[in-house]
């Protein structure tokens, strides 16, 4: 079975609006009609013509037709996907308009509109709303306590043409508490608008975190990097720590060693099964800046007669 390409048909471009269809079809049929037209091939050319007005006249069917139709040629080899219409409800009225009568229409209508879904009304339908995808970047505080924020959209909306639009909008989100990288926040009933009267479609906010000043996130789990002292990381010691819940005070165990992560249980983010937060330690030297502490340092070179690289390995 063959492609047809109406808007070919008619003589318009795709975003036509549905003035220029309708003086599209009237200038056609007038220059086709049986009993004006002299041309051997009339009676098809407007069988087709109205064929083609049938489709395009009706916003559903028109929405329809782009939908399945995205990507192919006049003549082009076309079976439709056997579930293209999934979400469509089709009510059928009794015939009018251009055409109607059984044979007027190609199998290429039938298969798309069925033998009843004739006329600009006749085949009317009731469709869900496509859901649309966007992304949102929140703070990572936004998820530890939850948050309601506005946010400003582009999204792909649908026109009563069938056209895809993208426009800006507004809305107020509520971020719920616990929420990761790369979740989803639905927005019931903000997709595009049902076609027939059916039902919005849903608008799907992917998740995902500004980059944080202090902290690193992994899945649920939060990093930290603590700056500690080398007698600190040598000799163990008590440190205060800013964390998202609030300061604690942890433990250093002795003999650790710059990179060591302390695990904090259940302290990342929130959620049937909370993450945990990681303090990783970094050691911070002191400036030799001083005599005093030039000499501290040869001090430690002459006595300790250690070696970093040996005992890496390097």
């Amino acid at each position: 079975m063959e492609f047809r390409d109406y808007y070919q048909v008619l003589g318009v471009e795709r975003g036509a609006g549905a003035d220029e269809i309708k003086r599209a079809y009237r200038k056609l049929a007038r220059k086709y009609h049986p009993d004006v037209s002299k041309a051997p091939d009339a009676e098809q050319q407007m069988k087709a013509v109205n064929e083609a007005y049938a489709v395009l006249s009706d916003p559903e069917k028109r929405a329809a037709y782009d939908q399945v139709g995205r990507g192919f040629h006049a003549g082009q080899d076309f079976r439709p996907p056997p579930d293209w219409d999934a979400g469509f409800e089709f009510s059928f009225g009794g015939p009018g308009g251009p055409g109607g009568q059984a044979g007027e229409f190609s199998d290429f209508f039938e298969s798309l509109f069925g033998a009843m879904g004739r006329g600009p009304r006749a085949g009317g339908f009731r469709r869900h709303g496509e859901d649309h995808h966007a992304k949102i970047v929140i703070d990572l505080e936004d998820s530890l306590r939850g948050a309601t924020r506005g946010v400003s959209l582009r999204v792909p909306v649908m026109d009563e043409q069938g056209r895809v639009m993208v426009r800006e909008r507004t809305l107020d989100v509520k971020i719920p508490r616990g929420i990761a990288e790369g979740q989803q926040i639905r927005l019931a009933g903000q997709g595009s608008p049902g076609l027939g009267g059916g039902p919005p479609g849903d608008l799907y906010l992917e998740v995902r975190f500004r980059p944080h000043p202090r902290y690193r996130v992994d899945g649920r789990d939060i990093l930290v990097t603590v700056p500690v002292a080398p007698w600190e990381l040598a000799l163990g010691a008590p440190v205060r720590v800013d964390t998202p819940g609030g300061p604690v005070e942890v433990k250093v165990p002795p003999g650790s060693q710059t990179g060591r992560k302390l695990r904090l249980k259940g302290r990342g983010i929130p959620g049937a099964t909370p993450g945990d937060l990681y303090l990783e330690l970094q050691v911070v030297l002191p400036p030799a800046d001083s005599d005093k502490a030039r000499r501290l340092y040869e001090t430690m070179a002459r006595e300790l007669a250690f070696d970093p690289r040996r005992s890496t390995g390097g």
